[in-house]
């Protein structure tokens, strides 16, 4: 049994693990209301404008 082997079978095992659990976790139990689907919307937007102005700002201290 060599190392690649060995790896392959942990990387295997860790994958069967997370495909369970969003098995598990594929239908939810709480129903949400329309303005909490809404608020998790917005708050999904602000995440990804935070990123993208990181982002943005990463790049420009790289820029001279």
């Amino acid at each position: 049994m060599n190392i690649f082997h060995a790896i392959g079978a942990v990387v295997a095992d860790q994958i069967e693990q997370v495909r369970t659990i969003n098995r598990r976790f594929a239908n939810p139990r709480l129903t949400m209301s329309p303005a909490e689907q809404r608020a998790l919307l917005a708050l999904r937007i602000y995440l990804l404008v935070l990123v993208g102005l990181l982002v943005y700002k990463f790049i420009t201290l790289l820029t001279p």
